[in-house]
């Protein structure tokens, strides 16, 4: 594990390699690696230099990194598109990037998960009326990131089939 009090000042060379090496793994928008190289200290200028040209030999593509983030943050943490597009929005990720990404998204496996979820929260929530399980459950699903509406309709299906009994 590197120490970050040790990395402090880096020359502009040395700050490309570091990024375009952790790029070539992983991916990355413009907005984690602006954050990592303002911890180094650089010229100034330097920062931008360094990014245009991390975007212009593709070692960053911000539509690249919107669909990877839609599929990790869906099928690992399971989050509903609501939430994985405000996080998107925080990175600076475009609009039309987003809405890309979003479509890999499809109806059908946003509700078999949500509906997963709900199933299984079902078991570990405790209450005493039927009224105060469901609006724990639909607080549970809208901070997963799951729309108010879609949650609704998911747990009427649910219900219809006595799934939470």
């Amino acid at each position: 594990m590197v120490d970050n009090q040790n990395i402090r000042k880096l020359g502009e060379q040395e700050a490309y390699n570091r990024l375009s090496a952790l790029c070539a793994r992983a991916e990355y928008c413009l907005d984690d690696m602006r954050k990592k190289l303002r911890k180094w200290q650089l010229p100034e200028g330097a920062e931008e230099r360094i990014l245009k040209r991390l975007v212009k030999e593709r070692f960053i593509d911000e539509n690249r990194y919107a669909h990877a983030y839609v599929r990790d943050k869906f099928r690992y943490n399971r989050w509903g598109s609501d939430k994985i597009e405000r996080m998107l929005r925080m990175k600076g990720i475009s609009s039309d990037d987003i809405t890309d990404a979003l479509k890999e998204i499809s109806d059908d496996e946003s509700n078999e998960t949500l509906s997963t979820l709900l199933k299984n929260k079902i078991r570990s929530v405790k209450y005493k009326t039927e009224y105060e399980l469901y609006v724990k459950l639909l607080r549970f699903a809208v901070s997963r990131g799951f729309t108010l509406e879609h949650a609704k309709h998911c747990l009427e299906d649910i219900i219809k089939e006595d799934a939470y009994i």
